[in-house]
């Protein structure tokens, strides 16, 4: 018989690799996420009892999602007896009662699917949406989930509580909406996932440029929607979060600041997630009219193309964010296709396209426009507006690093004597 010690490594193995998959088809079967957790959690306590005494079974998922089923059935019929309730009402709490129900392959494999899109449904608030996302499927536990978004502990638990009560109290259906309702609350599902990347990408706060955890984590429950649901958007989500990632080792310094894209050593860059996210875009450009998320993994990709900032094909990314803009009018849009523009035509055009959005009186909240619009202005000797587009960005600014890097710019403009370009 093996050391315990080896059983142990075996159960913990099994844990991380399929928790949550058995965990979504525990949810399925039981129609309750709190009863769901706990009769997994039981599941995985029983098979350290008994693996050792019995040995692995062939299928270790298959075992544990009978074994929590079978445990929380029983402990619903023990309550009913402790409430003095009918035993046949207790087991009808459940959402199926069926001893096969568990073992059939299409919806074993769908689960994790049904329990994305049960999470990211549009009745919750979208900061619901993320935690229970981030707990349930990627099983972050809540400590980790608040300290990656800066949110107190008990604030974060009683947002997955309320999430968990509404999904309940309202009923909300555990299952893959009907192909009518898909487009609209797949990209609810892909909202959430590009949220959370792009809070590990880029943290909107605190004293660290990127927080790889959840960037990863984004881009795990990108591969496994594709695994499921390989629709064309999704593929360019996939894409984008991949081309992004691939910039990751050169967006820090070594003492931790940041460092802009024209200023990165390219030779940092991770050339296999390029190779895998351009694929990825192709794909997605290839399956259908592109969408938003396409677009702009096509976009990355133009920028991974290019050895150097000078070999970048502007003409390229321009076109590209005029079809973005036809698929997806937004302020932020516009604004990245003036840095576009700027980048074809220069500074002066890029500043004129961002002072008519602010003159709208839209992004005047927004930090990067105002960065933007202060670099333009820079490299045009327009210094007195730089210096005031550089400390209204300055004040809308959270994160350490990029406010010291508008902090060195500030402190730079008294050198500058003219245009530099």
């Amino acid at each position: 018989m093996p050391p315990a010690d080896s059983f142990q490594q075996t159960v913990t193995d099994v844990y991380q690799s399929d928790s949550r998959r058995v965990l979504a088809t525990l949810i399925r079967l039981l129609g309750d996420f709190d009863v769901a957790e706990e009769a997994m959690h039981d599941a995985f306590r029983a098979a350290l009892e008994q693996w050792p005494r019995d040995g692995v079974p062939s299928n270790p998922r298959a075992w544990l999602v009978s074994t929590g089923r079978f445990k929380a059935i029983d402990g619903l019929r023990r309550r009913a007896r402790f409430d003095q309730l009918d035993e046949n009402a207790a087991a009808g709490e459940l959402a199926v009662d069926d001893d096969e129900a568990w073992a059939d392959p299409e919806s074993v494999q769908d689960d994790r699917l049904r329990l994305i899109f049960t999470c990211c449904h549009p009745a919750l608030a979208p900061d619901a949406q993320v935690a229970l996302t981030l707990r349930e499927v990627c099983g972050l536990t809540t400590e980790e989930i608040a300290h990656a978004f800066l949110t107190p502990a008990p604030t974060l638990a009683q947002r997955i509580v309320r999430a968990k009560a509404k999904i309940r109290d309202a009923r909300i259906p555990y299952q893959v909406p009907q192909s009518v309702e898909l487009p609209e609350r797949l990209d609810a599902v892909l909202r959430v996932i590009y949220l959370v990347f792009n809070e590990g990408y880029a943290a909107s706060s605190g004293d660290s440029v990127v927080r790889h955890d959840l960037s990863a984590e984004a881009i795990r429950l990108g591969r496994l929607l594709v695994e499921l649901l390989p629709e064309p958007e999704a593929l360019g989500l996939l894409a984008l979060m991949l081309l992004h990632d691939s910039r990751r080792l050169a967006r820090m310094s070594a003492d931790g600041e940041v460092v802009l894209l024209d200023e990165q050593d390219r030779s940092l860059w991770d050339r296999a997630l390029i190779a895998e996210g351009t694929a990825l875009a192709e794909r997605a450009l290839r399956a259908g009219p592109p969408g938003p998320y396409a677009l702009q993994a096509a976009i990355a990709a133009v920028h991974a193309e290019a050895a150097e900032p000078s070999a970048t094909d502007c003409v390229k990314i321009v076109g590209l964010y005029d079809d973005l803009l036809a698929v997806n009018p937004s302020p932020i849009v516009e604004l990245n296709r003036a840095v576009a523009v700027a980048m074809r035509d220069g500074p002066a055009a890029g500043a004129g396209l961002i002072e008519a959005i602010l003159a709208r009186g839209e992004l005047t909240g927004y930090r990067l426009a105002h960065a933007a619009h202060a670099e333009f202005c820079r490299r045009l000797g327009r210094i007195e507006d730089a210096r005031a587009s550089y400390e209204r960005a300055l004040s809308l600014t959270r994160q350490g690093p990029e406010r010291r890097l508008i902090e060195r710019r500030l402190a730079a403009l008294s050198n500058s004597a003219g245009p530099t370009d």
